[in-house]
């Protein structure tokens, strides 16, 4: 099984040209209290199993991300043995994310 590693600077060219795509945050609600990127659907790795029937099912590239890209790279997987397919983990993470593009966005 192959993931795509996304680079944030591709994720912001995306964005840039209105690509359609879907945002998954994986990291937990203490986390995501600190900082996230809009319009992520939320669920953290340890409820995928449980909600992953949440995800939508359009065939639209689901990129998926964490702090520094570990723990989506891992769900990013599970979710590929499931059955979904077009997935990309965001490289990095949001951790990369702030430092490359968005420097004001609060980093832990």
């Amino acid at each position: 099984m192959n993931i795509t590693q996304l680079p944030v600077t591709e994720l912001q060219r995306w964005q840039q040209q209105g690509q359609a795509f879907h945002l998954l945050d994986v990291r937990t609600d203490e986390e995501t209290a600190v900082c996230a990127l809009p319009d992520a659907l939320h669920i953290p790795m340890n409820l995928i199993p449980l909600r992953h029937n949440e995800l939508p099912d359009d065939g639209l590239p689901i990129v998926v991300y964490c702090h520094h890209g570990i723990r989506s790279l891992h769900t990013a997987m599970y979710l590929a043995d499931a059955g979904f397919d077009n997935l990309y983990n965001l490289q990095g993470g949001i951790d990369e994310w702030a430092k490359q593009i968005a420097p004001d966005m609060p980093r832990y």
